[in-house]
């Protein structure tokens, strides 16, 4: 089903709030009151959170954001979920107390702009082996069961040494290693044969135009919009009837 937008939709990912950053958690808060029930959506394509435990975590960030998204769904506008690397644990549990929707990756959204190709974009960087055994591993259902069985405690431990071990082994890959993989990207366009990707992960914000050896709904060019991180700036992506762009905006601002 095609979607005519009465308005706009937004998209962000790689907000990574902790308690540790309150101006991050703030810049989300103020992008919220700011399009609330001025937006038909929004949607988090992952790392929401810098690191998600499971339902049952608790913290002054995580309290803040329920009541922010309640009162954004409140409004009217509807909000879905995408796992990333850092929150792929966020689940119903979650989602029903601050009425959003979960939304499996890849996800296709029809809109009257055309189709667009929704993803995280870690599954894009082939390059990086380890990393991607490591994606196969922690998004089995088995995996997460006994994962979510353990303490809480336990699972900070883990969670913990995981990243001190992801520090170190980014250290010692290239630029390239780390970003997507050209023919990934294009594989991707020819499978969905959709000449239009959104993604994050990477942290590098831009609008890239990939040639295509065979048209894709009429073009020979596809279009491939990367969000960027949250930091000193803000990203978002925004989508109308007639128009789709990257925008960036001081946090602090």
């Amino acid at each position: 089903m095609v979607t005519s937008l009465r308005n706009p939709l937004l998209f962000i990912s790689d907000l990574h709030l902790q308690d540790t950053r309150p101006d991050l958690t703030n810049a989300l808060l103020r992008f919220l009151s700011q399009h609330a029930g001025k937006c038909d959506a929004l949607y988090v394509l992952g790392d929401l959170f810098e690191v998600w435990l499971g339902d049952d975590t608790r913290s002054t960030c995580v309290s803040r954001v329920d009541a922010a998204f309640r009162d954004f769904t409140e409004s009217g506008s509807k909000l879905f979920l995408m796992h990333g690397n850092r929150d792929f644990l966020i689940g119903e549990h979650f989602t029903d107390r601050c009425g959003a929707q979960l939304i499996e990756e890849p996800h296709r959204l029809k809109t009257t702009y055309g189709d667009i190709i929704l993803l995280h974009g870690d599954s894009l960087c082939t390059d990086d082996l380890e990393y991607q055994r490591f994606r196969t591993t922690v998004r089995s259902p088995q995996w997460q069961s006994d994962f979510l069985a353990k303490s809480l405690e336990e699972r900070a431990q883990f969670a913990k040494q995981a990243r001190e071990q992801s520090k170190q082994s980014t250290a010692n890959k290239t630029e390239e290693i780390l970003d997507v993989n050209q023919q990934a990207v294009i594989d991707c366009f020819k499978f969905h044969c959709c000449p239009r990707l959104l993604h994050g992960h990477t942290h590098r914000p831009a609008v890239h135009t990939v040639p295509l050896e065979q048209e894709i709904d009429g073009v020979s060019d596809a279009t491939r919009m990367v969000l960027g991180d949250w930091g000193e700036f803000g990203w978002y992506a925004i989508l109308s009837d007639h128009n789709w762009e990257l925008r960036q905006f001081n946090i602090n601002a």
